[in-house]
Parts: C-alpha cells; sequence; structure tokens
C-alpha cells in the first residue's frame, strides 16, 4: 500500500460496500496468523522471495504496525519519501480485517505488478483499498516502488422506503398503503 510521503497528508479511500467481503473471517484478518506467517520477516530471519510475498508482508506490517518493515521493503530510491509519522497514524487508527491479491503480473524479470484489497475500518466506516502496486528488483530483492488506487467493481444502493414515506409507484398513496402492503 501506498504510504504517504511528507508532501502529501494521510488519506482514505471513499467508503464502499463490503460487497465482495467473505462470510467468515479471513486469517489475514487474524493479527495472530499475520505474526505468525509474516513475523520471520519483521525479525529479520528472512526475505520475501516474490513481490506477492513481500506486499502480503506489507499489509501484515500495516496491520500489526510494524512501520520499520514498511520502510526497509521500500525502494531504496524513494525510501527517503515515506511519511513515518503519517504513515504510522493510518497504521494504528485503523482496523484490519482481512487482505487479498486479485492479480500478479510479472513484466519482466526485474518488474512485476500486484493488484490487491486491504479491507479495514478507519472510525468505524469500513473500506476496501484497491491499488495496483509496482515493485522492482534491487540487489536480487523485490522492493515496493509506488501504488496506484484504483476503483472497486460499482457499488449500487437502493433506499428502502420508511413506511410513512411516499410510495415510489407515484400513487400518492404511504408506502405502507401500497406496495408495502404485507401479503
Amino acid at each position: 500500500m501506498t504510504e504517504p510521503t511528507s508532501s502529501e497528508p494521510a488519506t482514505s479511500p471513499e467508503p464502499e460496500a463490503f460487497a465482495s467481503a467473505p462470510a467468515q473471517p479471513h486469517p489475514t484478518g487474524d493479527p495472530t496468523w499475520l505474526r505468525e506467517k509474516y513475523g520471520p520477516y519483521f525479525r529479520g530471519e528472512k526475505y520475501p522471495e516474490t513481490p506477492e510475498e513481500v506486499m502480503g508482508s506489507r499489509y501484515a506490517a500495516y496491520a500489526l504496525g510494524e512501520i520499520d518493515w514498511l520502510i526497509t521493503t521500500h525502494s531504496p530510491d524513494s525510501r527517503h519519501e515515506v511519511d513515518r509519522a503519517n504513515t504510522e497514524l493510518w497504521s494504528k487508527q485503523s482496523e484490519w480485517l482481512g487482505f487479498e491479491i486479485t492479480k500478479s503480473e510479472p513484466a519482466s524479470d526485474e518488474q512485476a505488478f500486484v493488484e490487491f484489497v486491504a479491507r479495514y475500518k478507519l472510525k468505524g466506516v469500513a473500506l476496501n483499498h484497491r491499488e495496483r502496486a509496482e515493485f522492482k528488483r534491487h540487489h536480487g530483492k523485490w522492493y515496493f516502488v509506488d501504488g496506484e488506487q484504483i476503483a472497486g467493481p460499482p457499488v449500487r444502493v437502493e433506499r428502502v422506503p420508511g413506511r410513512n414515506d411516499p410510495c415510489y409507484c407515484g400513487s400518492g398513496k404511504k408506502y405502507k398503503k401500497c406496495h408495502g402492503k404485507k401479503g
């Protein structure tokens, strides 16, 4: 996920319905599971071998407040632009609910793109962050370079009229006396 730079404030995407949220809790929403799976990276015991593994570890770092790891996996060429304070604030203010890689595209042996959705709540509002992240290999290791937020699928929200609202058919009757009648 793209960290805020010192010239940009931390922002969050517009609220979006959880149309594709899993019915059962996903393991990527469980801090214990994340710590078991990605802890060896955070402790420096190993480094991810693929762009997908780097991306998964970066999501886990956001969810667990491992800001040093976010900076470590950021491209050495632009690492200095990361606004650590805003990144940490977003990480800690959010309730991380799950993560899914939706597409992976190797562009070459040295560059790849990973599309993902990260689900979280910020100030009680459920959000889906969709991004196409670019990764480049540097001295044999994959690093996050930049990300571009992508639009999710359209969400259609229909308002159900209240019992005393005018009926949507235009009859002039209250909804409860027209199409809202219980049959």
